[in-house]
């Protein structure tokens, strides 16, 4: 392998068919076939991602020689990891380059972009975080965060029991209610 491709959503719901498919375009414009792709669905908040553990394995093994990527920040979102990343990947003779950036980052010109992309992927990471807090403590100001109060319940336990009484399982109770079966179970167990 000389190519690698790296792709990282952040959660498992999002899809990373648009970033394939434009690394895809890239590739074949530049006459890449020999391509081998690591694909995570995890935060970029740390370096702990099954599919990047495996990239690193193979950087330092000496088998890949380019790592191409959607955009720099799907490395890292640290401003550390991501310059430790990229500076040992660059100590090690592998070229770096973001498509969506059109950058390569070998040599020291590279460095200091990828510093600047890195520590803006931090700040907006950052950013997300305080604007998430404020949402929250402006919901719970008024009163609509947080989950039920204690005590109260989805639905009417009494509910649940006569559903029981005319012979209906947890499972038809819970899809009556529209609740859990977990929930009905406690249902049935109020005294």
């Amino acid at each position: 392998m000389t190519t690698a491709v790296y792709i990282r959503v952040s959660t498992t719901g999002q899809n990373a068919a648009s970033q394939k498919r434009e690394i895809g375009k890239w590739l074949t414009g530049h006459g890449i076939t020999d391509v081998v792709w690591f694909v995570d669905k995890l935060t970029g908040d740390n370096l702990k991602r099954p599919e990047f553990e495996k990239l690193q394995t193979a950087v330092f093994a000496g088998e890949v020689k380019t790592i191409v990527v959607y955009k720099l920040d799907r490395l890292s979102r640290s401003l550390r990891d991501g310059i430790n990343t990229l500076t040992e990947w660059l100590e090690s003779g592998v070229r770096v380059v973001s498509i969506t950036q059109q950058l390569d980052f070998a040599g020291a010109t590279g460095k200091l972009i990828a510093s600047v992309l890195f520590a803006v992927a931090e700040m907006e990471q950052e950013t997300r975080r305080e604007r998430q807090a404020a949402g929250i403590a402006a919901a719970r100001e008024r009163g609509v965060y947080g989950g039920r109060k204690p005590g109260t319940t989805k639905g009417k336990p009494e509910r649940a029991k006569e559903l029981k009484a005319k012979g209906l399982t947890r499972a038809e109770i819970a899809a009556s209610m529209n609740t859990s079966t977990r929930t009905v179970t406690r249902y049935l167990a109020m005294g």
